[in-house]
């Protein structure tokens, strides 16, 4: 075992490593789990009491020489290391980062909160999870009427009188508002809403919505085409057709939807307009007496005017979009097209 250390000491000490790699082999032979070192040490259990004490202090002071080399040489490495990243030109140019941009929903969005806002129109919002009075009874959707079947709910708990669910619709708010405060009321809502519908190219089960209420002694539906009529002017330009056609809403009467000329084709004809020339992009009409009644308010003094169109719809009409899908995908290589606005 002497001669096995003294060949072993004359080894490390003429071991000079070119590289990290070999110092790395030099530690795993003599200093690993399975190296010399340790393997010396297991032989030594099974030596004589006598050559214990003379081999003992030996094979220590082998061991000591084993890692006083290998801690020399680590050393010079890492410093060698550290040195080399000094060298790094710190003038050089960094790397970009790749410019965002905000959503095409949240820049629709925005635009049309900016056009009412030119008008008086304050924004309200309100929670996305109603009960039936908020989201149906109030704006004159009576138990089993029908009209309820018009919206497909996702009910998160059904009792008899007290169901709750995700908003069908932000007219929930106008609820809110209405009952919290007195008229005049002039505001928008935007959010986001639900229905229990199949998802495919133009239908999702949450879109966005912004509704609209102007509440006011003297209301008129001409104040309500006006108004409609200066919002599509500015969104789409001078020139943009409008028309209204007679419709059904339990909490408007009387009703319409709103058409503008197909931004597209201009009117001529294709597949977006179904070749009509016309795009209808919301539903409009006079607050109906019973949903003032409903949250208070006197319907032989006030009379109002609502609206509410889906944001998708509106970005689809702006940019050409044919897919309701590509908003909630989060595909990069549809959001990068949207560089209007720098976050």
């Amino acid at each position: 075992m002497q001669d096995q250390i003294n060949q072993y000491t004359v080894e490390i000490e003429e071991f000079a490593p070119a590289n990290a790699a070999q110092l790395e082999e030099y530690r795993i032979r003599f200093l690993g789990t399975k190296g010399i070192v340790k393997d010396l040490f297991e032989q030594f259990k099974a030596v004589s009491p006598e050559e214990k004490r003379v081999l003992g202090k030996v094979l220590n002071q082998f061991k000591q020489l084993a890692e006083a080399k290998y801690n020399e040489f680590k050393d010079g490495f890492e410093s060698e290391g550290q040195n080399g990243a000094a060298d790094i030109d710190l003038t050089l140019p960094g790397e970009g980062f790749a410019v965002g941009s905000r959503h095409p929903l949240s820049l629709v969005r925005n635009e049309i909160i900016d056009i009412f806002k030119r008008l008086g129109f304050v924004v309200a919002e309100g929670p996305e999870i109603e009960d039936d009075w908020h989201n149906f009874s109030a704006l004159n959707f009576p138990e089993e009427h029908p009209a309820r079947d018009m919206q497909d709910t996702f009910f998160i708990k059904k009792e008899a009188g007290n169901d709750i669910a995700l908003r069908t619709h932000t007219s929930s708010v106008q609820v809110r508002m209405m009952e919290q405060g007195k008229p005049p009321f002039r505001a928008i809502m935007p959010g986001r809403v639900y229905r229990n519908e199949a998802i495919s190219a133009r239908a999702h089960c949450f879109f966005h919505q912004v509704e609209g209420l102007y509440i006011d002694e003297n209301v008129s539906f001409a104040d309500l085409k006006q108004t409609l009529f200066h919002f599509v002017t500015e969104l789409y330009g001078e020139g943009t057709k409008v028309r209204f056609r007679p419709s059904y809403f339990p909490f408007t009467e009387p009703s319409a939807e709103m058409d503008i000329s197909c931004t597209i084709c201009k009117g001529s004809g294709c597949n977006m307009c179904k070749y009509t020339g016309w795009v209808e992009i919301l539903g409009c009409g006079m607050v109906d007496p019973n949903v003032l009644e409903n949250c208070g308010i006197d319907s032989k003094k006030y009379t109002g005017f609502a609206f509410g169109m889906g944001i998708e719809r509106i970005a689809n009409l702006k940019w050409v979009i044919r897919d309701l899908r590509l908003f909630s995908e989060n595909d990069v290589r549809f959001l990068r097209q949207f560089k209007t606005e720098i976050i």
